[in-house]
């Protein structure tokens, strides 16, 4: 009787979260679509590409419960890939992209084996520590020109037609790779896999008592959120035409932390807004030279004690509080 009375409940709060979704995912696309005639395109391009790392990263925290310490390695060795391809090796774009991801996804099966046989603190750090081998790997391997990195990366012809060297084509072909990403993300997390990973997420034990290898899970999870992640850093080695250091150093491991606590984690949405609100404060605050990093952390904190499940994560909370009542 318990479970009768539940079901129609539990399937209004489906189809009430489901339109949410949609109504929420078309405001944003609109907003995108129009973004590069309002704003300058390259900002948005590199905010997009942020974005889309903070959802793969959300993707492995938020839903599976895992903290990641290193997935900069992801970001920035996908980014070098994808620059070498493109300058060295002649490859279009489109494959570029291809191989730097690729290249993130293998990486992603190397480190997952790795790491995902620790839990909690120990998972951090190991990735912490892998992070940190990539990095000097990176600084000392012929390909990457070291502290230059690879510059003059060539954009090239999209599919041999369309110029790339055009900013608004540019945008729009950023601009597809995101919403490919980002709805891959949301299959991901709605489909039976993704249920499992939260409930894992919830009570690992009680997952293994009801058959679940888990640590099968947790390694696909991981080497999903490294493809994606890897993605968009060879997304943007060809927007910026630049591979470096930058992206695969620990502190961008730390700033796509703070892109999803800031957002909100475990939400859908919630690293999109995060995404969006650290590049525009790097952007807009940078004038502020020393006192930017202060700046940025203060606005953090007052943003955690005010918003502690995240902007998009407050919100949906409210949104569900007035349904309900």
């Amino acid at each position: 009787m318990a479970d009768d009375a539940y079901k129609p409940h539990a399937s209004r709060d489906d189809a009430a979260d489901f339109r949410y979704h949609r109504n929420a995912f078309v405001v944003m696309m609109a907003l995108f679509l129009v973004a590069p005639t309002i704003f300058y395109p390259v900002f948005v391009m590199k905010a997009l590409c942020f974005a889309l790392f903070a959802c793969a990263f959300n993707l492995l925290l938020g839903f599976g419960g895992l903290l990641s310490f290193g997935h900069a390695m992801f970001l920035g060795m996908a980014g070098y890939v994808s620059a070498h391809a493109a300058k060295v090796w002649g490859f279009p774009p489109e494959i570029a992209i291809l191989a730097g991801t690729a290249a993130a996804t293998l990486l992603g099966v190397l480190a997952g084996l790795l790491a995902i046989r620790r839990q909690g603190i120990y998972f951090a750090m190991i990735t912490l520590a892998l992070a940190q081998m990539i990095f000097f790997l990176c600084l000392q391997a012929p390909f990457t020109h070291g502290e230059d990195g690879i510059q003059a990366v060539p954009r090239g012809l999209l599919l041999g037609m369309f110029d790339l060297m055009n900013p608004y084509v540019m945008y729009y072909f950023v601009l597809a790779i995101f919403t490919a990403g980002f709805l891959l993300i949301y299959r991901i997390v709605h489909s039976p896999f993704g249920q499992v990973l939260k409930a894992i997420r919830e009570n690992e034990p009680r997952a293994i008592s009801l058959g679940y290898r888990t640590e099968q899970y947790k390694l696909a999870a991981f080497v999903l959120s490294a493809g994606i992640a890897g993605l968009a850093g060879a997304t943007k080695a060809i927007v910026f035409q630049l591979a470096s250091l930058t992206d695969v150093h620990w502190t961008m491991s730390g700033e796509v932390v703070l892109m999803t606590l800031l957002g909100g984690m475990g939400t859908i949405f919630g690293p999109v807004v995060g995404a969006f609100t650290i590049i525009t404060m790097e952007s807009y605050l940078a004038e502020l030279g020393s006192w930017f990093t202060i700046t940025q952390g203060a606005i953090f904190v007052v943003c955690v004690l005010a918003f502690r499940r995240g902007i998009m994560g407050e919100l949906e909370a409210w949104l569900k509080r007035r349904r309900i009542g």
